[in-house]
């Protein structure tokens, strides 16, 4: 049986979800990131935004161990984790949405959503089929419930709307009681009713699941984070409330040309 929820947060005690120490990471003589410096509380839920190249996604890809820092630290839920595999972090709960969507086109929403939550199960490896009553995939039918494409349960990925597709890589972030999600530019490409609809399944998910989120779209950013971080050129520029970035000077000069008002 998948492991609960109730079982994994029994282990959090007090930790932080997510530390970084003086985290950096060199390409040769390009310096991506620049000590790093970071706490996110558990259940967080923190926007990292700046232009492109500031180093947004070269940080979500040293936390899910997609590559290692070149100096400095990362713990998760207390556990020194700067040198795990991407699978171990995974274990402990990591999840991470891409840019790109990485999905199984060719399959139903639900038989991504099972194979995924499969995929983080104990039976990973069985080749048996579900049966009826399989607990795995009564939890992927939550998930798809979830992420509001209840309608579409028995679709085909291919014929399924972008702004679906996105949606659906929600669900399979959510397969197997995840306790902090890494959520990379989740609103890029979609209308301002997927913008919309987005944020309500956001700012719907459970209270104890923490995430961190890149974005472009600043009103969205705002609308689903408890705190923001402000990266530029590799290192941390500002951190404060929604409502603190959105009205300091130098942000609104150096990311938003001074044109950003309102909510």
């Amino acid at each position: 049986m998948a492991e609960t929820v109730a079982s994994r947060l029994s282990t959090t005690g007090t930790a932080n979800a997510l530390e970084l120490r003086g985290v950096s990471r060199l390409f040769g003589a390009l310096a991506a990131l620049t000590d790093i410096t970071m706490t996110v509380r558990p259940g967080e839920r923190r926007a990292v935004l700046g232009s492109n190249g500031a180093g947004k996604t070269t940080l979500f890809n040293c936390i899910t161990g997609d590559f290692g820092p070149s100096a400095g630290t990362i713990r998760l839920f207390g556990e020194d984790v700067t040198a795990f595999p991407p699978y171990e972090r995974i274990r402990r709960g990591l999840r991470r949405t891409y840019q790109i969507s990485l999905l199984f086109t060719g399959l139903s929403v639900i038989d991504n959503v099972y194979l995924a939550c499969r995929g983080v199960s104990r039976g990973r490896f069985s080749l048996m089929r579900p049966r009826r009553g399989d607990p795995l995939l009564a939890s992927a039918r939550d998930l798809v419930d979830a992420v509001h494409l209840t309608h579409v349960r028995d679709t085909a990925v291919a014929n399924l709307a972008y702004g679906q597709q996105r949606q659906l890589e929600i669900a399979l972030a959510l397969a197997g009681a995840p306790r902090f999600i890494l959520f990379d530019e989740p609103a890029a490409g979609l209308s301002p009713t997927e913008r919309r609809e987005l944020v309500e399944i956001l700012t719907g998910l459970p209270e104890h699941i923490g995430y961190m989120i890149i974005e472009h779209d600043m009103d969205v950013a705002l609308r689903v984070a408890d705190r923001v971080t402000m990266m530029h050129n590799g290192r941390i520029f500002k951190e404060g409330l929604p409502h603190e970035i959105e009205d300091d000077p130098e942000v609104q000069e150096l990311y938003l040309g001074g044109a950003h008002g309102g909510h």
